[in-house]
Formats: C-alpha cells, structure tokens, sequence
C-alpha cells in the first residue's frame, strides 16, 4: 500500500459512548470545530561515567481538547457525570464523570478519511463564558478537555491508548474495525457495501 502524505482540511464524526450507563449507545456531536490530541511523554536517562547509559521513555495520559460550535446539554450531562433532577433540571456539584470512549474522523480533500479512536478516558467539566450582543453576531463556542488512559483493545497484547486508522475514499475497512475497537460494537453502516 502507498503511503498517504494528503493533510486533514476538515473534522467530523465525533462519536462518544459512556461506559457502563445504562443507555450504552454512541452518540454524536455534530459541529466539531477544532481538535487538539497530545501524547504525555519524557525521556529518562541514567547517567554513569560522566556519560549516559541508558534511555527510557515514560508514557503518560492522552489529552483531548475539542471545541464545537454548540455541546449539547444532553451530552455535557452524559460526559461530565451531571445528574437531573425529577423535573429535569441539570446539577452541578461533585460528580465524578464516568469512563468514556471517543471517536473522530480527520477528513482530507480526496475524500479519504484518517479515524482516531480513544477508548477509555474521563472529560472534566467545561469553562464556559459569554459576551452581551453587540452591533455584530459573534457565535460562541463550547469546548471540552479529556484524559484518556491505556485500555484492553481486542486484538492486541498490550493495553493501548489511542488507535489510528486511514481508509482512502470510499472504503471504510478502517472505520469499521476502530468503532467496534472503540465502542465494542458494530458500526451501524458496517457491511453496507462501502467498506474495501
């Protein structure tokens, strides 16, 4: 297979599943914005005759920051752990958010697709601020940030931290395999005839 060098120009499909709720299904939100996704590394080294010796890396966390143009109530409630009220009215206190799985998908010019799939992590509660209406509309955004930690992933040995998949245009070989990964569910399109 050829290698890719075509740039991501866009976002979309950004789908998350808590774990354990007892609606497990996956969500999206629509209108993601801007993605940021940082692997926590440093390099150790042990020093011996005035020299190096040895060198290690150590492995952190995964965070994702994302922005969208609106985060639904329905889902900031789902991610961050809130709880509702009887008469549906949405609290704020100590709640400790649940495990969640992500997926989104970078998209480039030629259609073809690069998925990342993050399979076990807990978002913190969003800052939120706002602006009085002026003489122009300017559109808030909201945003969320996210750690994720290494997890059981069928069909590898070790616990891994985020899954990577590029599928060209068209298929969707990829998609299919890093959603079940993910979310440990079929794709609901999967076997429809568009994967390779």
């Amino acid at each position: 297979m050829a290698k890719s060098y075509k740039s991501f120009t866009g976002l979309s499909g950004f789908k998350y599943k808590v774990e354990g709720s007892t609606v497990s299904t996956v969500e999206e939100i629509d209108y993601i914005q801007e993605v940021s996704v940082s692997k926590e590394q440093s390099i150790e080294k042990a020093y011996g005759a005035n020299k190096i010796a040895e060198m290690a890396v150590t492995n952190g966390t995964v965070e994702l920051e994302s922005t969208f143009h609106k985060l639904p109530l329905e889902d900031r409630t789902a991610i961050f752990g809130l709880t509702k009220s009887d008469s549906g009215v949405i609290g704020v206190g100590n709640d400790t958010p649940p495990y969640v799985a992500v997926m989104f998908e970078k998209t480039m010019e030629d259609g073809s697709v690069e998925y990342v799939g993050l399979p076990k992590g807990i978002f913190t509660f969003a800052e939120f601020s706002g602006n009085t209406k002026e003489d122009s509309v300017e559109f808030s955004q909201d945003s969320s940030t996210g750690e994720f930690m290494q997890a059981k992933v069928e069909g590898f040995e070790k616990e891994q931290t985020m899954l990577l998949g590029h599928d060209e245009a068209g298929s969707t070989t990829m998609r299919d395999a890093i959603h079940e990964a993910v979310f440990g569910v079929a794709h609901p399109e999967a076997g429809s005839g568009l994967g390779a």
